[in-house]
């Protein structure tokens, strides 16, 4: 995947240019997952890790261990799909239906796991941005409580809060009727 980050990376200005590919080739396909996640599309999920990327490249000597680049990363995420969203940065919007797609008989279920990820991402796409964040970073980036309040800039209470409204928000979107067989994580009903 082309993270657009150049060779100018390991120049001698920025001395931890080495140490920053080593993070960009670790986590960059996990951080463009969550960057997917929160945008819904695969090109926006690239220009939005890649201007993540790049502002924590011209951070980087300030930052000195790799746990505080990747959450340095998230927070870049999070702030800069706020950042887009403000400024009503929308650009192309999916199709409402997946073209037909053949059936492949080493795979019979691709129709079907398509279906369900489009419905998932339809429900993902209808929460308000900020129980999207939280949801993305709080079960699919798996961190803990505090580790998501400190990437978007909030409360424990109120990463509690959205997570909690996001739950709902999904439990009861049109979206997903059908395929919630079981209560969500962090689902008090």
């Amino acid at each position: 995947m082309d993270t657009g980050v150049s060779e100018t990376a390991t120049s001698p200005q920025h001395g931890t240019g080495a140490s920053f590919e080593d993070f960009v080739a670790a986590r960059s396909t996990a951080l463009w997952r969550s960057a997917f996640l929160l945008t819904g599309d695969a090109q926006k999920a690239e220009d939005l890790l890649q201007t993540a990327l790049v502002k924590t490249w011209r951070k980087w000597d300030t930052i000195t261990r790799h746990q505080g680049a990747e959450a340095y990363v998230r927070r870049a995420l999070v702030s800069t799909y706020t950042d887009w969203w403000r400024r009503r940065w929308n650009g192309e919007r999916p199709t409402g239906q997946l073209p037909d797609r053949p059936d492949r008989p080493d795979q019979p279920d691709v129709a079907a796991r398509a279906a369900t990820r489009h419905d998932v991402l339809t429900a993902l796409a209808d929460l308000p941005r900020g129980q999207r964040a939280v949801l993305v970073l709080r079960y699919f980036d798996d961190l803990t409580e505090q580790q998501t309040a400190d990437a978007l800039g909030v409360s424990v209470g109120t990463v509690k809060s959205q997570a909690s409204r996001a739950t709902s928000g999904l439990r009861s979107s049109p979206a997903l009727r059908g395929h919630l067989s079981e209560p969500l994580e962090g689902d008090p009903s």
